[in-house]
């Protein structure tokens, strides 16, 4: 009978499960971080689409109220896979917002501040999935074909926005 040098059987039994146990903390880390966020959306897009006032606001009300539910299907999406590599979905003692631009203004009017806060909101996203992604390559190839997913749809809401930007700048 052949003997393995015991890393070597170890380095194997982690590419067996799929995840490189150094790698899967930091990719628990950054899903974490990642479904925080989104839930912070959630709560941004749903003060900003209560709190804005006037004709031109209406646009983008209905707009965030749209994305408040791709937001909390993305943060659901990132706790099943986070439970789903072995983490824990984090309580609500663990949240500390960041979200500075998305705050609702002062001024219940200025519809440009609050799509300027999205657009920021979303360039976050977007590079934390950038991140993820390359945290995940070679490691956990699930996770990363779910946050491309997630990726695509966070360019996508920048874009619309952007195109909001555009109008509303004039």
């Amino acid at each position: 009978m052949k003997h393995y040098n015991n890393e070597l059987c170890s380095n194997w039994k982690q590419i067996i499960i799929g995840v490189n146990m150094s790698g899967k903390e930091k990719i628990i880390e950054g899903l974490q971080k990642a479904y925080w966020a989104e839930l912070e959306t959630v709560m941004n897009y749903i003060a900003n689409s209560v709190n804005l006032d006037g004709v031109r606001a209406e646009e983008i009300k209905k707009a965030l109220q749209t994305e408040v539910q791709d937001e909390i299907m993305h943060a659901q999406t990132l706790a099943k896979r986070i439970k789903e590599i072995g983490g824990k979905v984090p309580g609500s003692m663990n949240f500390a917002a960041s979200q500075k631009t998305m705050q609702p203004p002062t001024d219940t009017t200025d519809v440009e501040s609050v799509i300027k806060g999205v657009i920021d909101a979303e360039n976050e996203a977007v590079a934390g999935y950038n991140k993820l992604i390359q945290d995940c390559d070679g490691i956990d190839y699930v996770t990363q074909d779910m946050v491309i997913s997630l990726l695509a749809d966070e360019e996508s809401h920048r874009t619309i926005f952007e195109g909001y930007l555009k109008e509303y700048s004039k």
